[in-house]
């Protein structure tokens, strides 16, 4: 084939879900060195979470494939913080690993309007005409309209065992050797980040009746609302670190790349190895650990909670220190991978770079962490590719929209200092933007983006359809002298109890009857959350379009060199730009409402 609309470089989840994204309308590529590696799970073999199970149950409302795969190959579970509010419950769920990238490849290479390619990228170059030549290794051009580079961990990508390094994008695999060469000559800032994974331990080395086991919810949930016929099959279990672990550690770090100065990236502050738990939090006298099965019949089990970037010798010793896993046999060992990431300051929000128009970025390559936040990513980046591509409108997905808007909203205005994790406490209306009404809020921006067939849309506004029937119900019926709503606001009431009181519902599904729950329960809430909204809205949307910020009087010297770089289109943008105080965004609303626009000259 001569060109593409849209050529995606790279299949992790990133890369997957733009390619599964741009797919669904534009002519599309996918440029993978190695095509059995499309879908790995090459860190934890689970989905969702806090702050992250958000993001998949969007992605799924907006036409995505991540949230499909999950149920597809789930074996366990959990529904996280049940006993809290709707506004943090989380859904979790672990998976067949090599079933997930199995059916990853089933899905993508079946696709009638995408190309799978076989190669590395060295070069970017534009072809004059607005589009894009992605210059293979072996000296191919190939064409699109647009490009997605969803490179991961790979670029420029070094691992780590001990003091001694490799170049390796994750562990067995070729690192992107070239393409930070255009993206920097382009003028983008890169940066260093590293990361890690644990140890992966045979399975039949473990004493699993030492460990506390986790069972899966009895009755399975899913992304979906179609949980796989496995999801309730095996459980998890717990263990945790000892004194001796500690000791070890501490007697070693000397040992760690991390702790001699070899390592120059920046590692999570939310996600830190064995290593820097011990030493931040030596107060501690254990740390939990998840330890988490690879499949039904697997052959290992990851230890969540254990990254490490100590020599394999040291890891074979602290792993055995661990309650149930005195003679564990490790399969795989832990790593560390420092790799070059791109400010995403530097790009729009739908993830183009504002250096290299028609070129986007995608994933862990923004500086983000997560299979989640990266789906996120590729989806938004296939999207607006692909539309770019056929000459459409791209899309705006504003911070009040969900998850993915924080998550769109974060890395374009204030960036990341370290590897950037999705989390509910980043989310100020969090209580609004649930993962039960995901559907409700983005199915038709998926139908309007071309995501979502019809099909979709009709059966979602049917559900809600049916909730809000639900909800008339219980608001016309008396029970002992108040209306069964009022008796279900009751916190110790459920919607089981008002019916065992006499209360008629129409037939409604578990979901939906999750639903009529949650709005009734929590309406004083959400109610009031969506006032504080709106009133939050009108001032944050006061434009910014066109004000030239260093003529803006009384802003400080770092709000007018931020704001410069960072051309905010609107107040609350503006408000998040790091360096930007409460001061300089009173500044720029008294320079707006005296119709200082200072246009740009």
């Amino acid at each position: 084939m001569s060109g593409w609309n849209v050529i995606v470089i790279g299949g992790g989840h990133a890369g997957l879900e733009a390619a599964w994204a741009a797919a669904k309308f534009a002519r599309t590529a996918l440029l993978v060195g190695n095509p059995a590696t499309v879908g790995r799970m090459p860190c934890n073999p689970a989905v969702g979470g806090p702050g992250k199970s958000q993001l998949v149950f969007e992605v799924q409302a907006l036409g995505g494939l991540m949230g499909r795969l999950a149920d597809e190959t789930a074996i366990h579970t959990r529904v996280l913080n049940a006993s809290k509010g709707p506004a943090v419950q989380s859904l979790r769920v672990q998976n067949e690993r090599d079933a997930y990238a199995e059916r990853a490849q089933d899905v993508i290479l079946g696709h009638p309007e995408l190309d799978v390619v076989r190669g590395e990228a060295a070069d970017l170059e534009p072809d004059g005409r607005g589009g894009w030549f992605v210059v293979t290794t072996d000296g191919r051009r190939l064409a699109a309209r647009s490009v997605v580079v969803a490179a991961g961990t790979f670029m420029r990508a070094v691992t780590w065992y001990g003091r001694h390094s490799r170049p390796e994008g994750r562990q067995g695999e070729p690192p992107s050797r070239f393409l930070s060469g255009p993206l920097a000559r382009a003028g983008h800032v890169l940066k260093r980040y590293k990361t890690g994974t644990p140890p992966r331990v045979r399975a039949d080395s473990v004493r699993f009746a030492e460990l506390l086991e986790i069972p899966a919810d009895p009755q399975p949930r899913g992304f979906t609302g179609r949980p796989g016929p496995r999801a309730a099959e095996s459980p998890t279990w717990q263990t945790h670190t000892t004194a001796q672990t500690h000791r070890l550690i501490g007697e070693n770090l000397h040992e760690s790349p991390m702790y001699a100065g070899d390592i120059e990236g920046l590692g999570p502050r939310y996600c830190p190895s064995i290593e820097d738990k011990v030493v931040r939090f030596a107060h501690h006298d254990r740390h939990l650990l998840f330890v988490e099965p690879d499949g039904v019949q697997t052959s290992e089990v990851y230890l969540q909670g254990f990254s490490s970037s100590l020599p394999p010798r040291l890891q074979d010793e602290l792993v055995r220190t661990l309650p149930g896993f005195e003679a564990a046999v490790i399969q795989r060992y832990a790593y560390a991978v420092e790799y070059d990431v791109v400010d995403s300051t530097e790009l729009t929000l739908n993830l183009e770079s504002r250096r290299l128009p028609g070129i986007f970025t995608a994933g862990q390559i923004n500086g983000t962490s997560g299979y989640e936040e990266a789906a996120a990513q590729g989806l938004v980046a296939g999207t607006a590719a692909a539309r770019r591509a056929l000459g459409l409108e791209g899309c705006q997905i504003s911070r009040e929209t969900g998850y993915l808007g924080v998550l769109l909203d974060d890395l374009v205005f204030k960036g990341s200092d370290e590897p950037y994790r999705m989390m509910t406490s980043r989310v100020e209306h969090r209580l609004i933007v649930r993962q039960d009404n995901a559907d409700e809020r983005l199915t038709d921006l998926g139908f309007d983006l071309g995501l979502v067939e019809e099909a979709r849309r009709a059966a979602v506004r049917e559900k809600y359809s049916r909730v809000a029937e639900g909800i008339r119900a219980l608001q016309s019926q008396r029970l002992q002298g108040q209306t069964a709503d009022a008796w279900l606001r009751r916190p110790e009431f459920t919607l089981s109890d008002i019916e065992a009181l006499g209360a008629a519902l129409p037939a409604l599904t578990p979901e939906e009857r999750e639903a009529l729950e949650i709005r009734v329960k929590y309406a004083g809430y959400i109610e009031r959350a969506g006032r504080q909204l709106a009133a939050e809205s009108r001032a944050r949307e006061v434009s910014l379009s066109g004000v030239d910020f260093s003529r803006v009087p009384a802003l400080s010297n770092e709000a007018r060199e931020k704001l410069t770089r960072a051309r905010p289109s609107t107040v609350d943008q503006a408000a998040r730009v790091p360096g930007v105080r409460h001061a300089d965004v009173s500044a720029l609303l008294v320079h707006v409402k005296r119709g200082g626009v200072s246009r740009e000259t």
